[in-house]
């Protein structure tokens, strides 16, 4: 086994717990589950984690497309995104840097082990929660502060931080040896794969957002002109600004009023030049 992992899986694990949506340390949903949490800042962290910042953030890229549209109704999850984003990009980059790979074991990872591990927290907040309740009936405010605090972070960070770590630093010769003997077709199977559920989640997230169809012109726009203009994203970040400024001009209530009513302004004068000529 080799120890020189150690510290970055160690450090990814530590990561996964900051990213959790319960994770005090970083006010939960604000700093951890929103900003830590996403898979995008998940590849510069594991990237810095394992001193290969660029490596790191193509993988994070590739994972973001993938869950970028992946939502939570309630408590349900089809996918536990921190587990999919510290867990499949840790270990791709302990093992081949490849971001299809990164998809591919964050999929796995987060559809998995990572909806095992939150539901049994869920199962043993409720046992937090039920002590909590006790102390506060009974007016203790180290009970509270155990039961509510104290408790819950260390489930949390233990059913987090340790297996993210474990996955990393003993999963990392497996993935070695199934990358190194599975048939060539299959590699480039997962290659492809790879490349295309990022644009499927791209996809989802423009059918959430995208209510009107003649709103696609805009995406058309933007994707010719970095294709074949060659703009940067960030001119295109400027003129996609520039446009929507202009188009909420166009479409804002107040000039549409002003519209109305010099339009009624003009049709009465227009009759009462009638009446008075004729």
């Amino acid at each position: 086994m080799e120890m020189d992992l150690l510290i970055p899986a160690l450090l990814t694990g530590i990561f996964c717990y900051l990213g959790a949506i319960e994770s005090a340390c970083l006010f939960g949903m604000s700093g951890g589950f929103y900003i830590v949490g996403r898979p995008l800042v998940a590849g510069l962290l594991v990237g810095v984690a394992f001193g290969d910042v660029q490596a790191g953030i193509l993988c994070g890229l590739a994972v973001q497309g993938v869950f970028i549209a992946n939502l939570s109704t309630g408590g349900a999850t089809n996918s536990e995104i921190t587990y999919a984003a510290y867990g499949g990009i840790g270990l791709a980059m302990a093992t081949s840097k490849d971001p299809a790979i990164a998809v591919t074991l964050s999929i796995l990872i987060g559809q998995t082990f990572g909806l095992i591990f939150y539901n049994t927290r869920m199962a043993l907040y409720s046992f937090w929660n039920r002590r909590a309740d006790i102390a506060a009936e009974q007016n203790d405010l180290a009970g509270i502060r155990m039961n509510h605090l104290v408790g819950p972070q260390i489930t949390n960070f233990l059913l987090r931080a340790i297996p993210i770590f474990l996955v990393i630093f003993f999963g990392k010769d497996l993935v070695d040896w199934l990358l190194q003997n599975i048939p060539q077709v299959v590699t480039d199977t997962i290659s492809v794969l790879g490349g295309v559920l990022p644009a499927l989640g791209i996809a989802m997230l423009m059918n959430i957002v995208i209510k009107e169809k003649s709103l696609f012109i805009f995406f058309f726009a933007g994707f010719v002109l970095t294709a074949f203009a060659g703009l940067s994203m960030i001119a295109l970040v400027f003129i996609a600004a520039l446009v929507a400024y202009l188009v909420f001009l166009a479409t804002k209530p107040g000039l549409a009023l002003v519209a109305e009513s010099a339009n009624q302004n003009t049709s009465e004068d227009v009759i009462f030049e009638d009446d008075y000529l004729f």
